[in-house]
């Protein structure tokens, strides 16, 4: 359904996976990836939001690296440039709002594990583009990326697992604390029994079919209901 596309991004260019909805124009979506880097689940996602209707952008934040080992993920993760991502995310967040295929003047930011922090750090970093934020299980792990949470402007749904060696419940907690805190509109769930990446249909050992149904009618009617409204 989708294809590669490459976008502009500060001085050179970057790449992503576009996947646009056949039926007229819909509300843009950037999707982040997990530290797998742009796999074939985040190009699904991407494929999945097209058929309900939105044009979904996610740029390779690893410019071509994957890898199905978890040491080499993390070591991309925490190897990878903060400000450059920062860019990356950024540009293409201006390249859905400059297609056809994307009826909102706002777009959403959704990411998974490594991705669900950085769509939090997208969303404070871009508060006039960003209307709302739906982060999958995944904080933020790069002590030199430190959002200003004062600067998010949007609705946050986030979906944590209660079994997360990653991303522990007490933090996502936190989290929720945090935003409310500054009067910030933020749902963070964290789901009983589940476990880390409990979303990937390509990891049957944490995959939770029931629950994954139930997060994506709950996540598609967010991003439509807070997106579609602000739509020209």
């Amino acid at each position: 359904m989708g294809e590669m596309v490459t976008f502009s991004s500060g001085a050179g260019s970057t790449q992503g996976y576009l996947a646009v909805p056949d039926f007229g124009p819909g509300p843009g979506i950037v999707v982040i990836q997990e530290y797998w880097g742009l796999v074939p689940h985040i190009t699904d996602v991407c494929d999945r939001f097209a058929a309900e209707g939105f044009a979904a952008l996610a740029p390779d934040l690893f410019h071509g690296q994957t890898t199905t080992e978890p040491d080499e993920a993390g070591k991309l993760m925490m190897a990878l440039n903060i400000g450059q991502a920062t860019s990356e995310m950024s540009a293409a967040v201006d390249h859905l709002r400059s297609l056809d295929s994307v009826s909102s003047q706002k777009v959403g930011a959704v990411g998974f594990c490594m991705g669900g922090g950085l769509a939090m750090a997208l969303a404070c970093d871009r508060p006039d583009a960003i209307g709302a934020c739906v982060p999958f299980y995944g904080l933020i792990p790069w002590p030199d990326l430190q959002p200003d949470w004062s600067r998010l402007d949007c609705p946050v749904l986030g979906h944590f697992a209660e079994n997360d060696a990653f991303f522990d419940p007490e933090q996502a907690g936190q989290l929720e604390q945090r935003l409310h805190d500054q009067g910030k509109e933020a749902t963070i769930t964290v789901h009983p029994g589940a476990q880390h990446a409990f979303f990937n249909d390509t990891r049957p050992e944490v995959h939770d079919p029931e629950l994954s149904g139930h997060v994506w009618h709950q996540t598609v009617n967010f991003l439509k209901r807070n997106l579609e409204v602000l739509s020209p």
